[in-house]
């Protein structure tokens, strides 16, 4: 019997193989800036344990973004870094 269908993706989304490590780093970094901002104004907006869950979560993005930019750093050192904003 064969098959009429072709088998669906592995993943929706993709990464091109082609982009090198310090383009990626840029774009989890901006990713991780944006998400930042976005739970940021969100938990300012409730109260309560709702709010402490989004202020945890924010820690844990500043935490992941401290580490991308350490990664960066170290693989492209320049004079005119900017730290991932606190």
């Amino acid at each position: 019997m064969k098959k009429i269908t072709p088998n669906p993706p592995a993943s929706l989304f993709t990464v091109n193989e082609n982009v090198d490590p310090e383009t990626l780093l840029i774009q989890a970094s901006e990713t991780l800036a944006s998400l930042d901002a976005i739970i940021t104004d969100l938990a300012f907006e409730l109260e309560g344990i709702n709010r402490q869950k989004l202020l945890g979560s924010q820690q844990l993005v500043v935490l992941g973004g401290l580490l991308v930019e350490r990664v960066l750093a170290t693989l492209v050192p320049t004079t005119d870094a900017q730290p991932f904003p606190t």
